[in-house]
């Protein structure tokens, strides 16, 4: 099968160092675009606890087995830095110095490679070298305190918010804004510091305004965006599902408590003081019909109401499956590439990876001698 696609980053080829995380992610999303992603995998691999036939963040990527500790190791990653444009590295910082491979190394065997570094804490600072996970970096950014509802603890967004927001998206941008430095007139590769506490604190830049300005309560469920507005959230309905409501717009709320058959009855949605009776009695309204029957109304409105799917759910739902927002490939239903190109679509081309299946291959394609660390034992 094809090593990369026809997406905008067709030729561009990136050596992942296997890790966990926002790493895998932020290739995966580059070989969804069309990149010739080789995952460097270690003997006995990182332990993700899944199958790596299902480890869908290795999809249209191609899988070597390198032993960085044995003899030859780094100097067969020197060899794929040699020949690539991107790489990628999740380690603690100095682990990639003390194996052989960190940007001195790799930027003396290619001076216009991008070094692409993705930790939690960055490559420096006082917990630079802590362990961490998502909720961690998230916690002491701030982000994760804008999570929940009033008076409760703070919501865990899944990994989402740190080590997919907040580090992989931004790894992504790092490596192809540097990337577009190296290839221009004279210029040169150079090391990006992807960190999610940087990159979740980013996210928030809007929120820092807001606040600033005296339009944000730096508490949780007490804004408009954050679940304190009444017509902001969530509401259960009648069978245990749930509906989102965003009818921000004085436009589109007429349209939302008109149709939700409370119009005329509440008070004003600018009376702030009276925002609990207005959220119980949407509340209550809610409650009176299922999920499907709300759907069904508030169905071609600009209400901007739409039923809170599940998982599984998601990909049957009318538009998602007109736009193939969700494809099947291998027998696994997964999200399709994204964002969208008129003249370079991307598209799943490839499973996952499995550790060291393309060792050959890549060796070929790449020039690189390569040996599979299995074979020599």
């Amino acid at each position: 099968m094809a090593a990369s696609g026809n997406g905008p980053l067709a030729g561009v080829r990136v050596v992942e160092l296997a890790g966990i995380g926002p790493g895998p992610f932020a290739a995966m999303h580059l070989a969804d675009l069309g990149a010739d992603v080789v995952r460097v995998d270690r003997p006995g691999g990182p332990g993700l606890g899944i199958d790596p036939a299902h480890d869908l963040t290795n999809r249209n990527k191609r899988s070597v087995l390198v032993d960085l500790k044995s003899a030859d190791g780094p100097a067969r990653v020197l060899d794929l830095a040699a020949a690539a444009d991107i790489l990628i590295e999740g380690y603690r910082p100095g682990v990639a110095e003390r194996l052989g491979v960190g940007p001195g190394e790799c930027l003396a065997r290619n001076p216009r490679l991008v070094y692409g570094r993705m930790t939690g804490w960055g490559q420096d600072g006082p917990l630079a070298d802590r362990a961490g996970h998502d909720v961690s970096y998230i916690a002491v950014t701030g982000t994760l305190s804008m999570v929940g509802r009033a008076g409760e603890p703070p919501a865990l967004p899944a990994n989402l918010l740190g080590d997919y927001a907040g580090g992989a998206l931004y790894l992504v941008v790092g490596v192809l804004a540097a990337l577009q430095h190296a290839r221009t007139e004279g210029g040169t590769g150079q090391v990006v510091d992807a960190a999610v506490v940087d990159g979740a604190s980013h996210l928030a830049t809007m929120i820092h305004g807001m606040m600033a300005a005296g339009g944000w309560q730096d508490r949780r469920g007490s804004n408009l965006l954050d679940g304190g507005c009444p017509f902001y959230g969530t509401y259960e309905t009648s069978d245990g599902e749930y509906m989102a409501v965003g009818a921000l717009e004085q436009r589109f709320y007429e349209e939302f408590v008109r149709l939700l058959g409370i119009a005329g009855t509440l008070p004003s949605r600018k009376d702030f003081g009276r925002w609990g009776e207005l959220r119980a009695a949407v509340a209550a309204r809610f409650r009176t019909r299922t999920r499907a029957e709300w759907t069904a109304l508030f169905e071609g409105s600009d209400a901007c109401v739409a039923p809170v799917l599940s998982l599984c759910e998601a990909p049957h739902h009318p538009h998602l499956a007109a736009r193939s927002t969700f494809v099947e490939h291998g027998g696994t239903i997964q999200p399709a590439p994204a964002p969208r190109f008129s003249a370079t679509p991307g598209a799943v081309r490839r499973g996952p990876a499995l550790p060291g299946a393309d060792t050959a291959e890549v060796a070929r394609d790449w020039g690189v001698p390569l040996t599979d660390p299995q074979e020599d034992r």
